[in-house]
């Protein structure tokens, strides 16, 4: 297991949801939500920077048949975009079917009401998607995901 602070992204149209894990890639907590829009990639840049992190992940929303549809073009395009941005540090795509469900449910099962969880519901799904991405991680001991190339979309 490489060691060092991931950042994990969760991009919606409207907030993006960012979760941080440990140096030694074991917790993933939780870290803040970004208003989308301008300024978004320069707030994560500085994120990035005062959380020393190693790489970015972002979340990458599939359909259930694993087909890419808008959002994971969407998805794509804002991960190669963030990638420009945060150079040289790595960005990489993870697949997030199922993030924002899983921690609908686990901020219900807490006890937060509805109103509650659409504050933090979109960090919540980034720290979702870290977990999932670190187990992966452990599971195979190869990065997760798909590596961001600088000038692709795809």
């Amino acid at each position: 297991m490489r060691t060092g602070v991931r950042l994990a992204v969760d991009p919606g149209t409207v907030r993006i949801g960012v979760a941080r894990s440990d140096p030694r890639g074991v917790l993933a907590t939780p870290l803040t939500v970004v208003r989308r829009g301008k300024g978004d990639l320069d707030a994560l840049a500085s994120l990035a920077t005062a959380e020393e992190a190693m790489e970015i992940l972002v979340g990458l929303p599939r359909s259930l048949s694993g087909r890419d549809g808008q959002a994971a073009v969407s998805a794509r395009q804002f991960a190669a975009d963030l990638a420009a941005r945060v150079a040289p540090l790595p960005v990489r795509l993870f697949d997030e079917r199922f993030t924002t469900s899983t921690a609908h449910e686990a901020l219900r099962a807490s006890g937060h009401d509805s109103r509650a969880r659409r504050q933090t519901v979109d960090a919540a799904a980034a720290a979702v998607l870290l977990e999932a991405a670190l187990e992966a991680e452990r599971r195979t001991g190869d990065a997760p995901g798909q590596l961001v190339e600088l000038g692709t979309a795809r």
